[in-house]
């Protein structure tokens, strides 16, 4: 697991504020993921087959490479890295603002534990 800090020397609270970006990366990334989609559905019609098919005809060499079809493989691809960038910032969100909280609670046990 990453494990992010974030130090600010301004008063204006940090949390907002990434919690927004990650929102708005997300959102957008979100929205790559749809045109991407249409397009191999594009594809998928034109060529009467499903983009699972073609992927795999495609790694055992059965199709003659154009350019139509390695557009085709590379809207698979920028699918499969829009996922995962997509699925890191929302398990990163979800993981970041509960890691501190943690963490503040090891400190605050620890530091009790000092006192006594």
């Amino acid at each position: 697991m990453t494990a992010l800090t974030l130090v600010s020397n301004r008063q204006l609270p940090l949390k907002p504020l990434v919690e927004t970006a990650l929102a708005n990366e997300v959102r957008l990334l979100e929205v790559g993921i749809r045109r991407t989609e249409r397009r191999l559905r594009a594809f998928e019609a034109a060529h009467r087959m499903t983009t699972k098919e073609f992927v795999r005809r495609f790694e055992n060499d059965e199709l003659n490479e154009t350019l139509e079809l390695a557009e085709w493989i590379g809207e698979y691809r920028l699918l499969q890295r829009l996922t995962e960038k997509t699925e890191a910032l929302r398990s990163s969100y979800y993981c970041l603002f509960t890691m501190r909280k943690v963490r503040r609670r090891s400190l605050d046990s620890s530091t009790q534990r000092e006192r006594r």
